[in-house]
C-alpha cells in the first residue's frame, strides 16, 4: 500500500468507516444475543449470511464484474466456512447460555491465534520479545475467565453448558484467525467478491446444519417478536455488509496496525450494551481478563507497527539512494 494511495482517501470516510468498524462490529454480539432468545443459532447464520451473500454477489454483478470465476470461488468458499460457519456460528452458538459481553471479551483473544498460526511469519514473529510476552499475558487472561466459569460451573451456579460454551468461543477464534490467513495468503480477486461468496458459502452450509439440529422443527415463525426479527435484520445489513465492507476499504487506504485497532474497541462497545440493555453484569474477574487480553493485543500490534515502520524507513532509505544513483549517473552523462 502505498503512502500516495493512503492520502487520496477523505478524511471524513475514514472516520466514517472507522466508526462503523468499531461501533456496528462491537454491537453485533448484543444483537445477536436478542435474536438467539427467540430464533435458533444457525437459521439465523443461514438467514443473515444467505442474504448478506446474495445481495453483496447481485451488487458486484450490477458493477460489472465477473462473479463467476472457479479460481477465485474455490478460496472463498473455504475461507467463508471457516471464517463465518464455524468462526462466527460457534459464536452464534454460546451466547445462548453466554452474556454477549463475555463472549465479546473472549473473541478478542483473536489476534494471539493468528501470531500462532501464521506459519510464513513464525521467525519474525517468534524473535519478538513484545509479541511473546504478548502471548503469554493474553493466555493468562483467556485461562483466568475459564477458572471463573469452570468454579461456577462446578458450584452447579452456571452449568457445564458454559463451559462448553467457552470453548467453542476459543474454538472460534482459532477458526477466524486461520480462515482469514488462509483468505490473505490464498485469495484472488476482487476483495467484494470473495466476502460474497465467503457470506453464500457459509449460509447454504448453516440450512443442512440447521436441518439436521432439528431447529425447524420446533420453531414457530409466528412467535418470534419484532425485536428479535430487526435484530437479523440488522445484523444482515450493518454488520455483514456495511461493518466488514468498511473494513476492508480500510486495509486499502490506511495501515494495517491502525485499522486493527478494533480489536480494543468492539469488546468495550459490547460490554457497555450488554450491562446497560440486556441486564448483563461483569465480575470483577471478567474485567481484569478484559484488561490483560487487550494489553497483549497492544503488545503484539506494538511488534507488528514497529516492524512496519522499519519496514518503510528502509524503503525511503533505497528510494533515496536510488535518485541519488541516478542523479549522479545523469551528471556523469552530461560530462562525457
Amino acid at each position: 500500500m502505498t503512502d500516495a494511495k493512503q492520502k487520496h482517501a477523505s478524511p471524513l470516510m475514514v472516520v466514517v468507516a472507522f466508526a462503523t468498524v468499531y461501533l456496528v462490529w462491537g454491537s453485533t454480539y448484543f444483537f445477536i444475543q436478542r435474536a438467539v432468545s427467540h430464533i435458533p443459532p444457525f437459521l439465523i447464520g443461514a438467514m443473515r449470511f444467505l442474504a448478506a451473500g446474495i445481495i453483496m454477489l447481485t451488487w458486484c454483478a450490477l458493477r460489472g464484474e465477473k462473479i463467476f470465476n472457479p479460481q477465485q470461488i474455490r478460496p472463498a468458499v473455504i475461507s467463508g466456512l471457516l471464517l463465518l460457519l464455524i468462526g462466527n456460528g460457534t459464536v452464534i452458538w454460546a451466547e445462548q447460555t453466554l452474556p454477549s459481553s463475555l463472549v465479546a471479551v473472549l473473541v478478542s483473544s483473536a489476534p494471539i491465534w493468528f501470531v500462532l498460526l501464521d506459519k510464513p511469519k513464525w521467525k519474525e514473529n517468534f524473535t519478538s520479545k513484545s509479541t511473546l510476552t504478548g502471548l503469554f499475558i493474553g493466555f493468562a487472561g483467556v485461562i483466568l475467565l475459564f477458572s471463573e466459569q469452570t468454579g461456577k460451573a462446578l458450584s452447579g451456579g452456571g452449568g457445564i453448558m458454559r463451559i462448553v460454551g467457552l470453548i467453542a468461543i476459543v474454538l472460534s477464534s482459532m477458526s477466524w484467525a486461520g480462515g482469514s490467513l488462509y483468505s490473505k495468503y490464498n485469495g484472488k480477486g476482487s476483495a467484494s467478491i470473495n466476502t460474497g461468496w465467503q457470506m453464500l458459502s457459509a449460509g447454504i452450509a448453516f440450512v443442512p446444519i440447521s436441518l439436521l439440529s432439528g431447529e425447524w422443527q420446533s420453531f414457530q415463525w409466528q412467535t418470534v417478536p419484532a425485536s428479535s426479527w430487526l435484530s437479523v435484520v440488522y445484523l444482515i445489513f450493518m454488520g455483514s455488509l456495511a461493518g466488514y465492507s468498511a473494513y476492508v476499504w480500510l486495509l486499502q487506504v490506511r495501515p494495517a496496525t491502525q485499522v486493527s485497532t478494533y480489536a480494543y474497541v468492539n469488546p468495550v462497545v459490547a460490554v457497555l450494551l450488554g450491562v446497560f440493555f440486556a441486564n448483563e453484569h461483569m465480575t470483577v474477574t471478567q474485567i481484569l481478563g478484559l484488561a490483560i487480553i487487550l494489553t497483549s493485543v497492544l503488545l503484539i500490534n506494538l511488534a507488528k507497527y514497529r516492524k512496519e515502520k522499519q519496514t518503510v524507513v528502509t524503503d525511503e532509505k533505497i528510494s533515496v539512494t536510488r535518485k541519488i544513483i541516478v542523479a549522479n549517473t545523469g551528471a556523469v552523462n552530461c560530462d562525457n
